[in-house]
């Protein structure tokens, strides 16, 4: 089958036809280019949408540690892996399908341009052959008419008696002229006809079936380069699929790598304090003389003063279990309780503490209106929705835990410091002898402001990390020293003026975080005279001061940072500890603040 042969009088059709296959092919390529484009703005958004998502790595503090975060910023690269493949497939396409195609189309163009401008020739050739044919041909009939008309001339005159025989010879002449004209004229008639002829046979044999042909070897090379860029599209997105696929899979990976017992252990890690829970608040009971007093209902005036030094004593044992902070910040001077204690006789002689009605009331009045020591939540937040103050050096606002794997991580991290100064260091010496040994390679001295920097830089590092392990010694030793009774800290914290406890607990409102030492009710004042000349308690132990201590509120006691003090009276659960100095000052410190050792015969007395 040839366009030659069987379409050998369609060359307007083949004209239509090759136009439009160029068409067809240049929609194609408009379609490709599309197609990039598509996937270049996919590519483009989802790669915004990875840097949209992706933690900023401003400080080593935020970086994710949960494997739950971990596993969506690893999908996250893997996206972007996946964006980069659609930039692939881009790339690809356009390399290997668009630019072919515009190139072969261009090409197409001029090739099809030459071979209808040869079918255009060969058509002109053959209709100048037929013009010139049909020249000849009409100038023969013409001849052959003009021929005919002088037989007829010279036949009348031959024939006219009348007509001379001068004119009889000259219509013969005339007659021989135009009878040899039109002899010439069928002459050349004949041979152009054949001429045409033979240009017409090869015209329609030879030189057309050529040209179609050309002009379907280059429809078919068209039609082949159409489905190989229809087989390069789908090999652009073929290659890319292994790739995919192992983002695809790098993402399930991720997705089976959440690990959600190792995030609950990494939300210990990372708020864990290292106090111990408070323990339970000891009942008080003021009710237990109530039904004895009323059951008497005598007093005996005649033991009242021998009663009232037997008070004295039973008042230096029991004020500390009665009212926390019923003493006056004086020296010398015992805390009052917040009930007047008078005796009582029996017939036997025995005496025993009975309360007055006043003290009753003073008693229920404070059960009922009394605000209840517990807990605030908010001071177990250690600094998460509370405003947090300035960051320490040595992380002394932390907890003891997370101010232990602070001081740790900045070890390591002047040790790897120091390390690579080493490494420098070592380096530069290496440098300085080889340019002693080979001075033409350089100037040892050169090299001495940089060694001298380095020393500096090693020994600065150096005093650091010796500064960290000291604070890391110190708070390795608390926690060592206070493992071995109970941490009441971590609830009531004192913070005083806005100042921060060790501990780490922050606080707006003093009112509300702070739980000082209670101011003394007005109406106890009465009773210091009375037991102004009370004995001092006995001391149970002593203590040494971890923090400093201002003692603003009335009933504290202010200390310095390793100072000396005697227990007078241990911490009864609510984070205070009554202690006294040599000079015979008594008040209460934070039990948190201080590393208290107890006297074995005299603890619990």
């Amino acid at each position: 089958m040839s366009w030659g042969t069987e379409l050998w009088d369609q060359f307007d059709s083949l004209d239509k036809h090759t136009q439009w296959g160029i068409d067809f092919l240049e929609r194609y390529a408009k379609f490709v280019k599309e197609r990039i484009e598509i996937e270049q703005n996919y590519a483009k958004q989802l790669r915004n949408l990875v840097k949209k998502y992706c933690p900023k790595r401003s400080s080593k503090d935020e970086e994710p540690r949960f494997t739950s975060c971990i596993a969506f910023f690893n999908i996250l690269n893997e996206l972007n892996d996946y964006a980069g493949q659609r930039e692939v497939v881009a790339e690809e396409m356009a390399h290997r399908v668009y630019g072919e195609l515009m190139r072969y189309a261009h090409d197409l163009k001029t090739e099809r341009k030459m071979h209808l401008q040869e079918g255009r020739k060969a058509q002109q050739y053959l209709d100048m052959c037929w013009k010139q044919m049909d020249n000849s041909k009409k100038k023969f009939e013409r001849e052959c008419r003009e021929a005919e008309k002088a037989q007829q001339s010279y036949e009348r005159l031959d024939n006219d008696t009348n007509a001379t025989k001068a004119d009889v010879e000259k219509a013969k002449q005339q007659l021989n002229l135009r009878t040899h004209m039109a002899d010439e004229n069928k002459n050349e008639y004949a041979a152009q006809l054949q001429n045409f002829n033979g240009e017409q046979h090869k015209h329609f044999y030879v030189v057309i079936p050529q040209i179609y042909k050309q002009l379907q070897e280059m429809d078919e090379r068209r039609t082949i380069k159409l489905s190989e860029c229809y087989r390069g599209f789908a090999d652009s997105e073929r290659k890319v699929i292994p790739i995919i696929s192992k983002c695809l899979e790098g993402m399930i990976l991720a997705a089976k790598s959440v690990d959600e017992r190792r995030d609950s252990q990494m939300v210990v890690d990372s708020f864990k304090s290292g106090f111990e829970p408070p323990g339970d608040f000891p009942f008080e009971d003021y009710s237990q003389h109530i039904y004895r007093t009323i059951s008497d209902g005598t007093i005996s005036a005649s033991k009242q003063e021998s009663g009232k030094m037997d008070a004295k004593t039973t008042v230096g044992k029991a004020k500390g279990k009665l009212w926390l902070f019923g003493k006056k910040p004086k020296p010398q001077s015992p805390p009052l309780t917040p009930t007047s204690l008078f005796t009582s006789s029996t017939p036997n002689g025995s005496q025993f503490l009975t309360f007055s009605i006043e003290p009753v009331h003073y008693c229920m009045n404070e059960i009922k209106t009394g605000k209840p020591r517990i807990p605030s939540f908010r001071s177990l937040k250690r600094g998460w929705s509370v405003k947090m103050g300035p960051a320490l050096e040595d992380f002394s606002h932390l907890p003891p835990e997370q101010r232990r794997k602070k001081l740790q991580q900045r070890i390591d991290e002047l040790n790897r410091e120091l390390q690579k100064e080493s490494d420098q260091k070592d380096a530069l010496n290496k440098m300085k002898d080889v340019y002693e040994k080979n001075p033409q390679m350089g100037d040892p001295g050169s090299l001495q402001p940089k060694l001298a920097e380095t020393m500096n830089n090693i020994d600065r590092l150096r005093m650091e990390i010796h500064k960290n392990e000291a604070w890391l010694s110190e708070v390795e030793g608390k926690a060592g020293g206070r493992g071995d009774r109970r941490h009441s800290g971590d609830i009531n914290h004192l913070v005083t003026q806005g100042r921060e406890s060790p501990e780490g607990s922050y606080t707006d409102d003093a009112n509300q975080e702070v739980r000082g030492p209670p101011q003394q009710q007005g109406h106890h004042s009465e009773f210091d005279d009375e037991f102004e000349d009370d004995d001092p308690l006995p001391a149970i132990g002593h203590c040494k001061a971890i923090y400093p201590f201002d003692g603003h509120n009335e009933g504290t006691l202010a200390m310095k940072e390793g100072e000396v003090l005697y227990i007078i009276e241990e911490d009864k659960g609510d984070g205070w500890t009554r202690a006294r100095r040599q000079n015979g000052e008594e008040g209460y410190v934070p039990t948190s603040y201080i590393d208290v050792t107890l006297e074995k015969n005299s603890k619990g007395s």
